[in-house]
């Protein structure tokens, strides 16, 4: 097995890793702070006139943003709900669904803070085990260059720890923008099965709407 050759395969691996993070946290970026923007216009905008219409309106349905689509399946359905049990069964789904949406690609981000270290680790043994095989063979007549070998071994190490944290600062930050979002998202829920017709409303008044949200 040729040892410089994985050691380098390992340096390449771990440099894409860090792109990815890189392209990832850029995309959820965007994603969150125009989702949070979205959710903090709606809940602002939805008030007890605009629950009377049972569409939105045309500026903040012309995109497909995770809020807009939360109200927009609420509001499409509730014609349909006749007990509190419809309203907490349909607030339930929406919710699970669009929190989907939220949590998208975090996977990749959580797999690459668990892997980056390892593979650190693995280029430094590698790098390792191929600078002692050289001097094997060739004996200690150049000890700066089992230094410089040995040094670029341990330099896997230190690149795969700092891909990790990148990643793992990131992917704590997106997730406290998730909960953030999924707050707002409760709140236009719950806003929006407000808007139910006066037989629907005498029947849930009796407890909150969303109990059977995920908290």
């Amino acid at each position: 097995m040729n040892m410089t050759l994985m050691h380098t395969i390992t340096f390449y691996v771990l440099y894409g890793a860090l792109s990815l993070t890189v392209f990832v946290a850029i995309e959820r970026l965007i994603f969150y702070r125009v989702t949070l923007r979205q959710a903090r216009l709606l809940e602002s905008t939805l008030t007890v006139e605009a629950l009377a219409d049972p569409d939105l309106p045309a500026a903040l349905t012309d995109n497909d943003t995770v809020p807009t689509e939360t109200l927009r399946q609420m509001l499409k359905q509730r014609a349909l709900l006749r007990t509190r049990d419809d309203i907490e069964d349909l607030s339930g789904a929406i919710y699970i669904a669009m929190k989907a949406r939220l949590e998208r690609h975090l996977w990749v981000l959580d797999t690459i803070v668990t892997a980056a270290p390892l593979l650190g680790l693995l280029g430094t043994i590698l790098g390792i085990i191929d600078t002692f095989t050289t001097l094997a063979q060739s004996g200690i007549s150049d000890p700066q260059g089992v230094s410089a070998g040995i040094g670029t071994a341990l330099f896997a190490t230190a690149l795969g720890i700092s891909v990790a944290l990148v990643g793992l600062l990131c992917l704590n930050h997106f997730r406290d923008r998730v909960e953030r979002i999924s707050d707002h998202l409760k709140i236009l829920l719950m806003r929006a099965a407000m808007g139910l017709g006066p037989q629907e409303q005498a029947q849930t008044r009796s407890g909150p709407v969303l109990t059977a949200v995920p908290a």
